[in-house]
Order: structure tokens, then C-alpha cells, then sequence
């Protein structure tokens, strides 16, 4: 599954990719629409009060899909398409409604677009990371990271690698093995929680990550690597030839590539990290 963050009026809701249409996460579009604290109580209210009207197809409608929550932990989260969400939202009493509603619309629309074209898809990226002030360098390499990742994860599944957690594994391995940090570690440094590490990672840490990946697909390739332990395997060598690379340059350098900078600055100051601190 292809798990990203969408944002509505500066809220962040978490959606998922499953069977071809996007699901959102039903928490977070209620933590929004509605004044309440506790967003998990209100949707336990709120599914007794559907099901009380007549709406008893509810719970064959939600779907609980593994979403990242913001401890970097995965768990399973009640989701809906669309079409189940604009039931939902029907029945919460928030001005907030009909301008999400449209919303919804739109970002469901454009999903069946970019399945008829694919390539809408990756120019819409590229949009959003452009008006979040990104350079077009760094937009370009993190477009090329994200097209070496599917590689990797088209090729872990074909090697009967199961989705989750064993891909979290793996590539934690990777990360590991090329920078001396797992994802979860990696985005502790640079002070994230809910946010994309790659969304966050300098020109060079982009690099290596692709590095690390690319290697991993092409030995567990050459090795024709089957089942979780062969992969994990490659995943280390794959790691370790990203971290020796890393390491050589630093030397030669004599600057660290991991550094805790992010992007959870001003545009302004998006177009260069600076490499305040480095591990």
C-alpha cells in the first residue's frame, strides 16, 4: 500500500492506497470536522448513531488499514473510500462539511485520473513539493528516490516479502546499515513525527538513500534472494554499500551527511539545508 498525508485547512489527515481508490482515515477527518478531544469517542458515538438510523451496512464499509501514527508505529486504523465518507460526514453537524466535501471530491477524482494516467500522478507531486518551496533539483531527486523505492517494493513482493511489517524491517535494515539509523531513530534526529523522513532529508541523504535501495534491489537480484531472511540479507549488503560511500565522503569531506535539519521551516529557507549539527 501507498501510504501518504493529505492536508484540509492546514490538518493533516492520513490516506492510504487499497484496492485502487484512496481511504482516509476516519479519526482524522473527525478530529477536524467536529470540536471534540477525544475524536475516537466521538466515532464510537458516531457508529452507534449510524447504525441506530437505519445505515447497518456501516461496518462492512470500514476498513481497518495499517496507518502510521505519530509515535512512527504502525497500526490499524477504521478507514473509508469516498463514497462511505461523504455518509459519514453527512451525519456530523460542522460548517466545516460542505467545504470538505469538496475537498473529498476532488482528491477522489483525481485518484481515477492518475489510474487512467499515471504519469498526472508524478506531476502533481511535483506541484505540491514546488509550492511547499523546494528546489527543482531536490524535487528531482526525491521523484527519482520514490521511482527507486517502487523497484525495490515491486521486487520484494515478488520475492515473497509480505507488505507489513516485514517492508518496515528491510528497510529499516537498509537505513541501518547506510546511515547508522533506523527511520524511527533517523526521524527522532531531525524532530518529525508524522512527516515523510524523505520529505525531510537533505540532497545527499536523498542520494544515499537511493543508493542504499537501488543496491539492495540489484543483489537481491543477483542472488535471486527468496523469502524474508535472503532478503534481509541484501537489505544489510545493499545498506552497508550506501554506508561505506557515506563514510568515504565524509572523510574526504570532513562533514557529516546525516544531519537533524528538516524542512518544517519557511519556504524561504527550504532551498539550502545548512547542516547545523551532524551525526
Amino acid at each position: 500500500m501507498e501510504t501518504k498525508l493529505v492536508v484540509f485547512q492546514g490538518k493533516q489527515i492520513r490516506k492510504t492506497l487499497h484496492q485502487e481508490e484512496w481511504w482516509f482515515s476516519v479519526i482524522d477527518v473527525i478530529g477536524i470536522l467536529v470540536e471534540s478531544s477525544v475524536p475516537r469517542r466521538y466515532w464510537s458515538d458516531l457508529k452507534r448513531k449510524l447504525i441506530k438510523e437505519g445505515y447497518h451496512e456501516l461496518y462492512e464499509k470500514i476498513v481497518q488499514l495499517k496507518l502510521t501514527s505519530d509515535d512512527g508505529k504502525s497500526y490499524a486504523t477504521d478507514c473509508a473510500n469516498t463514497e462511505t465518507m461523504f455518509r459519514i460526514i453527512q451525519s456530523i453537524p460542522s460548517p466545516k462539511a460542505e467545504p470538505f466535501k469538496r475537498w473529498l471530491a476532488m482528491v477522489g477524482y483525481e485518484r481515477v485520473q492518475e489510474i487512467e494516467d499515471p504519469e498526472l500522478a508524478s506531476k502533481r507531486t511535483k506541484a505540491i513539493y514546488r509550492a511547499k518551496g523546494y528546489s527543482e533539483a531536490w524535487i528531482e531527486k526525491r521523484m527519482r528516490g520514490i521511482a527507486v523505492r517502487a523497484e525495490l517494493t515491486d521486487e520484494w513482493k515478488r520475492r515473497g516479502i509480505e507488505e507489513e511489517p516485514e517492508y518496515a524491517i528491510l528497510t529499516a535494515e537498509i537505513s541501518k546499515a547506510a546511515f547508522g539509523l533506523t527511520p524511527g531513530e533517523y526521524k527522532e534526529l531531525k524532530g518529525l513525527k508524522r512527516e515523510n523522513l524523505r520529505d525531510h532529508m537533505t540532497d545527499l541523504e536523498l542520494i544515499f538513500s537511493m543508493l542504499g535501495e537501488a543496491a539492495t534491489t540489484e543483489i537481491a537480484r543477483k542472488q535471486d534472494a527468496q523469502g524474508f531472511v535472503e532478503n534481509k540479507g541484501a537489505a544489510r549488503k545493499g545498506g552497508r554499500i550506501a554506508g561505506d560511500a557515506r563514510e568515504k565522503l565524509e572523510i574526504e569531506t570532513g562533514t557529516g551527511v546525516v544531519t537533524e535539519d528538516n524542512y518544517l521551516t519557511e519556504p524561504e529557507s527550504r532551498k539550502r539545508l545548512t547542516g547545523k549539527k551532524t551525526a
